[in-house]
């Protein structure tokens, strides 16, 4: 494909949940609606929310069984319902927590004409608004699939989870006629293990607020380390 006009000379990619964020959108939702008891028996919920929380965190979750309950959760209920939900968890759980050292570093790449993009596991019903927040103009997530004015609970595509992170950020330049060794300087800012096969693709990898493993990792590898909520 020919690109209908040459790249930025930068790209700027951004993982949400705990790189942004100091927590994590996707638990903290799915926490937000079994507390109120939209989702059933809340210490069911709340049980089943915390399990797959530890597995993220030991690098033993598969996309297939995150979605199997995260969007399960957006299945059993209306969109008109979800949607005014989610006006309360910005309000309550996601404004408050975030930071002015997060907003001011996307608003430096954004305003040295970065073409800037978040690129997260968690579905993009969740973090639409979120992206919309810190004004981050394009979301690679994973997809919900949505038939017939309702949410099935699948997911829609290739996930947006380790490998197919890569896989996501790749497609989403290509219709644009680019790829990522047509940017002068890519970045990746990123807090997860889970992210190294895109941490590994970009020029200048970014381990942001990073876990003990990946800090490790980047201080072998001589990546830039930030904390942004020290």
């Amino acid at each position: 494909m020919t690109p209908t006009q040459a790249p930025p000379a930068r790209l700027a990619l951004f993982d949400l949940d705990h790189t942004l964020l100091p927590l994590d959108s996707d638990y903290r939702w799915a926490d937000f609606l079994a507390r109120a008891g939209h989702v059933g028996d809340p210490a069911a919920a709340c049980a089943r929310n915390e399990e797959l929380m530890r597995r993220y965190d030991e690098g033993k979750l598969t996309a297939m069984e995150s979605a199997e309950f995260m969007l399960g959760l957006l299945a059993r209920n209306t969109p008109y319902d979800l949607a005014r939900w989610h006006e309360d968890f910005m309000a309550e759980v996601i404004r408050p927590a975030i930071s002015g050292q997060a907003v001011a570093l996307v608003r430096e790449h954004l305003e040295a004409g970065d073409l800037c993009a978040i690129a997260t596991s968690t579905n993009t019903f969740v973090t639409a608004p979120i992206a919309r927040a810190f004004g981050i103009p394009v979301l690679l997530g994973t997809e919900p699939e949505y038939t017939a004015g309702r949410y099935t609970g699948r997911i829609q595509g290739i996930p947006c989870f380790r490998e197919g992170k890569v896989v996501r950020v790749n497609q989403w330049l290509a219709g644009h006629g680019w790829q990522l060794s047509d940017f002068r300087q890519s970045f990746f800012y990123s807090d997860s293990m889970n992210d190294v096969p895109l941490l590994e693709a970009v020029t200048d990898p970014v381990a942001a607020n990073p876990s003990a493993a990946l800090r490790e990792l980047a201080r072998e590898r001589g990546w830039r380390i930030t904390d942004l909520f020290a």
